[in-house]
């Protein structure tokens, strides 16, 4: 009996998902199309060939749609930053996964690029970005504590300064490797807004290489001094 369930619940995720997944595309796609203020829950469920009632099981509003794109990037880059040996450095790990992400070219990683695109032209997906950023890094940061073997919250009685120390690195570190990221990549787009040429992922991979560098040697600098 066991066995046979089992199936059933995978199938019926796997249903969920492509029904999420058809939501998502089909808002991004009109907003991309129209302008996010011109388009319609309604008209998402009519893209997506799927009933109205069913759009509010998965999403509150067209707006969290289109972000939906960005949360899908998200969960590929923390994947691939598990997925990355133990033997790499966070840095190391963390660039690794954002040029395998870069360099992919399924629908969640293209979706992902034009969400952004579609975020500096819309403010009112601002609060939704935000909402997105925020979950991705809590996620890094438990990614980074497993990467370095060391837990995100350590045992009340281990609580003493060095160990509160050790247990602040993996928010630091995902709250700065992701804002390093960000910075990059509204650079990015901005560089290449109204070109018609295919976005540069070489460029975008070069930017990413020297924020990575600046941060693997420390952000601190001397001033200059008057004269």
């Amino acid at each position: 009996m066991d066995g046979d369930a089992e199936p059933v619940i995978g199938r019926r995720e796997r249903k969920k998902q492509a029904t999420r997944a058809a939501l998502r595309e089909a808002a991004l796609r009109l907003s991309l199309r129209h302008g996010v203020e011109n388009v319609t829950v309604e008209q998402i469920a009519d893209e997506a060939d799927i009933a109205l009632r069913t759009f509010f099981n998965y999403f509150s509003s067209k707006e969290e749609a289109v972000a939906a794109s960005l949360s899908a990037g998200s969960q590929e880059l923390i994947a691939q930053f598990r997925a990355r040996p133990r033997t790499e450095t966070v840095l190391q790990a963390f660039r690794e996964a954002v040029l395998i992400v870069m360099n992919q070219s399924d629908v969640a990683s293209r979706d992902h690029i034009r969400a952004l695109q579609l975020i500096r032209a819309s403010p009112t997906l601002v609060p939704q970005q935000l909402a997105v950023l925020a979950a991705q890094e809590k996620a890094l940061a438990e990614a980074i504590a497993e990467h370095i073997d060391h837990p995100a919250t350590p045992p009340a009685a281990d609580r003493t300064t060095e160990r509160s120390g050790d247990a602040l690195y993996p928010l630091l570190c995902a709250a700065a490797v992701l804002t390093a990221l960000r910075v990059v990549m509204n650079q990015w787009l901005q560089q290449t807004a109204g070109s018609d040429r295919p976005l540069d992922t070489t460029l975008l991979g070069r930017q990413v290489d020297t924020a990575i560098t600046q941060l693997a040697a420390g952000l601190d600098r001397a001033g200059r001094a008057p004269g």
